[in-house]
């Protein structure tokens, strides 16, 4: 990666837009829909930039302001986090350890809706995680469809000030929070003990007992230069052929 960036998430994604932009980032399964969806370093950064305007410009919030992602491991799922982390903001990811408190913008899956209403937010989005990037065929009460606001939002982001590489990131963590540089770190940290480099594919399992995490499926992938598969709804019987097609080189167990 380049040294010319900050060491941030939305530092090192640049850094692979500047690299090689039409590169495989995430390759998508889900076993229960049929769904395959392969995203380049570019289309994510489009769907990042998308989403930092519409935290920016849509929210209008600014570096600080809070965000909650009760997500999954999904390609959306990096489009939430990485704009939230190129508007600077600090997210919650998950199921954050903290009691729910006022944020400013809450992001959920229909399923998750009713937690997400625990967490006090002025803006909120439900996602449907459907294959193509469909929207919601019903948008729960006070909640506006991610998938179809974001897409009305620009495809280039540049935030009104530089994210400060030491402000908060990665809040709501059982030992405190991580910074922006420290989180870049550690999916540098993380992507070498994985063994992976640039041009490493990696092939990731989320599972409802074993759910994958960011800093394995995003981060980790992201700082290396290299590429994820992730399976959700795995079928264990497609696993060793999907490795061989998709020229897996590293599994994570």
């Amino acid at each position: 990666m380049s040294t010319d960036l900050p060491q941030t998430p939305a530092g090192l994604l640049a850094a692979a837009v500047t690299e090689d932009p039409a590169r495989p980032l995430i390759t998508y399964y889900d076993d229960a829909t049929g769904e395959r969806t392969e995203l380049s370093v570019a289309t994510v950064d489009n769907w990042v930039a998308k989403t930092a305007n519409l935290l920016v410009d849509g929210c209008g919030l600014v570096p600080g302001d809070r965000a909650v992602a009760l997500l999954p491991a999904h390609w959306q799922t990096a489009a939430v986090l990485l704009g939230c982390w190129a508007a600077g903001m600090a997210t919650s990811h998950g199921a954050p350890a903290n009691s729910p408190q006022a944020v400013d913008v809450v992001f959920a899956t229909a399923g998750r809706i009713d937690e997400a209403r625990a967490w006090p937010a002025a803006d909120r989005y439900a996602l449907a995680l459907a294959p193509l990037a469909a929207p919601l065929r019903e948008i729960p009460d006070g909640f506006s469809d991610y998938v179809v606001d974001a897409r009305q939002h620009g495809d280039r982001f540049v935030p009104y000030e530089p994210v400060d590489p030491d402000s908060d990131a990665l809040v709501g963590l059982p030992r405190g929070s991580l910074s922006h540089q420290a989180l870049a770190s550690a999916g540098a940290e993380r992507g070498a003990v994985l063994g992976l480099e640039s041009g490493s594919r990696l092939l990731v399992v989320d599972g409802p007992d074993t759910p994958a995490r960011p800093l394995d499926w995003l981060l980790a992938p992201l700082a290396a230069g290299a590429s994820v598969v992730l399976c959700r709804n795995a079928d264990p019987d497609k696993l060793k052929a999907r490795a061989e097609q998709e020229r897996i080189t590293v599994t994570l167990s």
